[in-house]
Order: C-alpha cells, then structure tokens, then sequence
C-alpha cells in the first residue's frame, strides 16, 4: 500500500490517495478541493481511481468530491448518519466559510462493514462524536488507520459543532479505536501522522 498526502482547502485538510502498486488501482480519502497537484500525480502514477472515501462530511472534507467525480466517476462512501450533514449547509459548516456546499450522490456504509477496494479491506469504524456518521476506515492487512476529524496526534475532533458530542468521541475513540494494536499507524484529517500506543498512552483528551 502507497498512501500520499496532500494538505488541500480552506483549512489545510489531509486528503489521501491511497494505492495499490501492484493494480495502481486507487481511493480517495476526504477531498477537500480537486487540485492540479492530486490529478497530476493520479496521471504521472499511472492510477486508476475506484472510489472515494469520506470520513465524515463537513465542508472541507468533501468540496472536491465534484472535481474527482467529473474525471473519475466512482462511488463516494460515507456513513449513513452523515446524510443531514451533506444536505445541510449549516450541518457541515459550508456557509459559514463559503457559499454553501451540499452533496447527495453517495452510497451509505454501517458500522463494521468491510469495503473491498484496490485490494484493500477497509473497516468501517462508526466513530461519532465530532459528527454523529463520523468514522475511521482500518486496514488491519497494512496496520493502517484513517481517522479523519477523530482522532488526530495528541488531539481529537472538535466538538463545538451542531449535533457534536464530547462524550460521543472519547467512547468511539476508547471502544473502536484504542483496542487496535500499538503499531497500527494514524493517518488523521489534520496534522501529521501518528500511532495509537502513543496516543494511548499520552493523549490528554481521551
């Protein structure tokens, strides 16, 4: 598995293109916008895109889904607790910080259901609390873990938003994702990378 990085939008999000060398098939995780630099690599890596991965669908997760869909026209995942936040421009905080953004074309995903792309298993993790769909995807093959707004290095999700909840995260966080092991590596919404014995062992927050 190749996982590169681009820091993208507003707000400075991770968006991951993560890719199998042997198929160069790839998915997307959280596009905030559709820049040249994510195409251009997509292009020069020879890839090709089978799906895109939201962990949760606030505004800078999610604004580039339209630019990647109009050159690769594949699935976007996203937990079907995520639907009001989608649709809602207020929800997932668009008009505050644009002119509103809202996206509808999505397939809903539960809790512990396994994805099968790029020949990859990802596992849904239903880890609420920043939004009430938010999730985490795992590869346990790869010891890899895609947090989004959860859980991030020595910090988590805000909680200051509509339909957010404190007590929410830190069980998702405790429950799903402090039960995986040490070495398992964190790729989070924002901020660099991490591992879960670290945080669990020095995260002030959980």
């Amino acid at each position: 598995m190749k996982i590169e990085k681009f820091v993208t939008g507003i707000i400075s999000t991770n968006c991951y293109v993560v890719s199998n060398e042997e198929t160069k098939e790839a998915v997307i995780v959280d596009p905030a916008a559709c820049p040249p630099s994510i195409l251009n690599y997509i292009k020069e890596e020879e890839l090709k895109v089978t799906a895109i991965l939201l962990t949760h669908g606030h505004f800078d997760h999610t604004m580039g889904i339209g630019g990647f869909l109009e050159k690769f026209p594949v699935p976007v995942y996203v937990h079907e607790k995520e639907e009001d936040t989608l649709k809602d421009p207020a929800l997932n905080l668009s008009g505050i910080y644009t002119a509103g953004f809202t996206f509808s074309d999505v397939t809903y995903i539960r809790d512990n259901q396994v994805l099968s792309l790029a020949g990859y298993d990802f596992l849904v993790l239903h880890t609420p609390g920043h939004t009430p769909g938010g999730v985490c995807y795992y590869v346990e093959k790869e010891k890899v873990l895609f947090s989004g707004d959860t859980l991030f290095q020595g910090s988590v999700g805000r909680t200051d938003f509509p339909n957010s909840s404190m007590s929410d995260l830190v069980r998702g966080i405790r429950e799903k994702i402090f039960t995986l092991p040490d070495d398992v590596k964190v790729y989070p919404g924002h901020m660099g990378e991490t591992m879960i014995g670290y945080e669990r062992e020095h995260n002030p927050f959980v």
